[in-house]
């Protein structure tokens, strides 16, 4: 991960991160905000429904959240959503 040494240096810097330990977590934060929408959308509505959420709340939290993230992504209607998750 060459393009991010001066991110990691960063890091070592300022926390309490090993060298190895800054990779792992610029690593781990690249693959989060590099997550397909419809994978998103996926994972999402499984954890909240862990959570007890029923799906018009899941649904409505989710396509909340799709608009946050780093690269938003299209504006899913309710049935679009139900769609990624159930097929």
């Amino acid at each position: 991960m060459p393009a991010h040494d001066d991110l990691i240096a960063h890091l070592v810097r300022s926390t309490p991160l090993s060298p190895g330990e800054a990779t792992r977590v610029v690593a781990d934060v690249l693959g989060y905000f590099a997550e397909p929408a419809e994978d998103f959308v996926r994972r999402r509505h499984s954890e909240l429904q862990a959570r007890g959420l029923r799906n018009d709340e899941i649904f409505d939290r989710v396509a909340a959240e799709l608009g946050q993230r780093r690269v938003p992504a299209p504006a899913y209607s309710a049935r679009q959503l139900r769609r990624l998750v159930y097929g």
